[in-house]
This record gives C-alpha cells, sequence and structure tokens, in this order.
C-alpha cells in the first residue's frame, strides 16, 4: 500500500540509534525526505546515509539538551528539505546500572530527565513553531515511549518517569496543541517492550535474565527494531493514520508485567 509518504520530510531524533536507524531506513524505503539527528554516532550515521540515498537522508549533529543546538538543528532541516511533515522524537538515554531510588544520584536523575524529557519539549517546540512558519493542515508527531513508562521498572524510576510523562501527559497536551497550527496535525506515542538493539545486549545476553523477560511475554519473542519502524511509519501517514491522535500504542507481544510463563516452558 501507498502511504503516501513520498516527498514527505521527516526529522528523526537519535537516527543512527538501533530503532532509529531503522525507522529511517523505511521511511527511505517510502521515498520520504528524513533528517536524521545524531549526537555521538556520526560514523553510523554517515553509514546509513551511504546505504540509502545521499539524496534522501541528510545527517545533522545536535545535543537536544542546548536550546541553540535544536533551534539550528530544525533551521538547517528546513533549510535542505523544507518544511518539516513529521518528527519522531526517538532520541534518549537509559543506563544499564540498576539504581534503587534510594541509591539514584542526584545527577543521573537530572541528566535523564534532562536528554529523555528536556529534549523532547525543545524538538516539539521547534516543531510547533515550523508547523506555524510553513502553513499546511497536516502534520503529525511520534513520540518513543517504553513498558517502563507504563508498568514502572524497579531500579530505573529516572527512564521510567520520562517515559510515562511522554505517554500520557505530554501526548494529550500535544494532541490538541498541534491543531492550533496544523488543523489536521495528530500527536501519538509508540511504546516498545524489549527489542534487540544495541542498548539492550547486555541484558539480553544473560541466557537467566533472558529467560525472565520471555516469562512476561505471551508471544515468548522480543520486538526487532523493524517493528517498531513499522509502527512510527503507519503513524506518519495521514492516509492511512489520518484520525488516530492522542494514542500510546503497545508493542511488547502483550506484555503484562508478571509472569505468565515457568522457566521450564521457555525454550532458547
Amino acid at each position: 500500500m501507498d502511504l503516501e509518504l513520498k516527498n514527505k520530510h521527516i526529522l528523526v531524533t537519535g537516527g543512527a540509534g538501533g530503532i532509529g536507524q531503522s525507522i529511517v531506513s523505511t521511511l527511505a524505503q517510502e521515498g520520504s525526505n528524513v533528517s536524521l539527528h545524531y549526537r555521538t554516532s556520526e560514523e553510523q550515521a554517515l553509514k546509513i546515509q551511504e546505504k540509502n540515498s545521499k539524496e534522501q537522508i541528510f545527517t545533522i549533529y545536535a545535543d537536544l539538551t542546548e536550546e541553540t543546538d535544536v533551534h539550528k538543528l530544525f533551521r538547517d532541516a528546513i533549510g535542505k528539505f523544507g518544511r518539516i511533515d513529521g518528527l519522531v522524537v526517538n532520541a534518549g538515554i537509559w543506563s544499564p546500572d540498576s539504581a534503587l531510588t534510594s541509591e539514584l544520584t542526584l545527577e543521573r536523575w537530572e541528566k535523564t530527565i534532562k536528554v529523555n524529557l528536556t529534549g523532547s519539549f525543545l524538538c516539539v517546540k521547534e516543531f510547533f513553531i515550523n508547523l506555524k512558519n510553513h502553513s499546511d493542515d497536516n502534520g503529525s508527531i511520534v513520540l518513543i515511549g517504553s513498558t517502563a513508562g507504563l508498568f514502572g521498572e524497579a531500579g530505573y524510576a529516572d527512564y521510567s518517569a520520562t517515559k510515562a510523562a511522554l505517554m500520557y501527559g505530554l501526548v494529550k497536551t500535544w494532541k490538541n496543541e498541534i491543531v492550533q497550527y496544523a488543523s489536521l496535525g495528530r500527536v501519538n506515542t509508540v511504546a516498545p517492550g524489549w527489542v534487540k538493539t544495541h542498548m539492550a545486549e547486555e541484558s539480553l545476553r544473560d541466557k537467566e535474565g533472558f529467560k525472565k523477560i520471555l516469562q512476561t511475554i505471551p508471544l515468548k519473542k522480543i520486538a526487532y527494531p523493524g517493528d517498531i519502524a513499522a509502527l512510527v511509519t503507519f503513524l506518519l501517514s495521514d492516509k492511512v493514520a489520518g484520525h488516530i491522535s492522542g494514542e500510546t500504542i503497545m508493542v511488547h507481544g502483550g506484555m503484562e508485567g508478571r509472569l505468565l510463563f515457568d522457566k521450564n516452558e521457555i525454550d532458547l
């Protein structure tokens, strides 16, 4: 099916990461012009550009916690491809080290909030300004949440707090604000569970830990980046998702946040 995303300009933050690069590649296959934001992975960003099309993908560095950087990111993206039709707020951090709240440092808490929440706010703010300055009926934002925002996650209060804020308070607020700038504008959230990415690699390498994860998932498998990219692409399409706004869609294999299987029922 033609999703009518050809020549649409989509900005993807964190576009060089595991989920991000899959989103970028999927959009490129749909014929979109993609502004790929990166902060630490310039080499990977350039590889993604080479693999797809230099004409379709524009790589841009920015520290999303700095307002001047975010302003320049949007200015350069608009300068390259014109009005930004869609924004994927994918960039974020997650510490691999579990720390109960009594042990969680203020430094880590503030860093996670700044990257995951303030960075998202600054990008959405600039996207709205872009819509205001380039009049059109349509526009779409897809935020990336997490099962940690739905179920919570002991040892990761900082991460779960930022994802819950995006998935509930902010998606509901921003879906009511976007229509002030684009009458048919939409904002939704895609919230993955475990996904086979570099960020999750260490946790998934532990066979017993992996079994514990699968014990909570009816499908007895974890997602791949392409599973997330497919839904993000769907939600960016005005043609097939034009009446979906303010929703948080879970992509977690039916996870319920509780044990569903005994260990011996999991075959690795």
